[in-house]
């Protein structure tokens, strides 16, 4: 399965999840600049704006998902928070949550609040 193809799966059942547990997803993979992307914009039940990173494995043999988001990742993630914000100040408060999905053997769903 290509990356990209499984990249987009695990963020179409990252937002099927949010949904679920009642966040409202107000937009998808924004780009800011070729190294700066928000998988997924939503609001949870508080009316907090979280900006969460999506991250997929077909399966845990290369360690978890989550070890993916490295310390230049997660700047790139804030800077394109702060772009958004400054795009919608509407938003006061605000966070950054990370998903992460394991598609084999059977798929895994683990959400990190205020990363």
């Amino acid at each position: 399965m290509p990356n990209q193809n499984t990249g987009q799966i695990g963020e179409q059942l990252a937002c099927d999840y949010l949904e679920k547990i009642g966040y409202k997803i107000i937009e998808r993979n924004i780009h800011f600049s070729r190294t700066c992307e928000l998988d997924i914009i939503a609001l949870d039940k508080n009316n907090t704006l979280v900006a969460v990173e999506v991250k997929t494995r077909t399966s845990e043999i290369c360690g978890n998902p989550l070890e993916a988001i490295t310390k230049s990742k997660y700047q790139n993630i804030k800077t394109g928070l702060i772009t958004y914000l400054q795009n919608n100040p509407k938003y006061k408060t605000y966070r950054i949550d990370a998903i992460s999905i394991v598609l084999n053997p059977k798929i895994q769903i683990k959400h990190l609040k205020n990363i």
